[in-house]
């Protein structure tokens, strides 16, 4: 149980990173952490509607992820208080 609990702190403190890092990426009215980068890479993920919501599905992934992590952690942990 120890190995399970370590491995899903392991995988929510990985997503809850991954998930402020998309959030910032993605394409809001202002255009996001995203213009801060300048140049090449930034300007061809947002005139892309493919790049954008492939973005978008990736931090919904992500986000799903973390949610689950977090009710097993949880169930986990009351399944050894009781």
């Amino acid at each position: 149980m120890e190995i399970i609990r370590w491995l899903l702190i392991g995988i929510i403190a990985l997503t809850s990173v991954l998930t402020v890092f998309f959030v910032l990426l993605n394409k809001g009215k202002g255009g996001g952490l995203s213009d801060m980068f300048g140049g090449g890479m930034t300007s061809s993920l947002n005139s892309s509607g493919v790049a954008s919501r492939n973005l978008v599905r990736l931090t919904v992934t992500t986000i799903l992820v973390w949610v689950v992590a977090i009710i097993a952690y949880a169930l986990m942990l009351r399944l050894t208080v009781i």
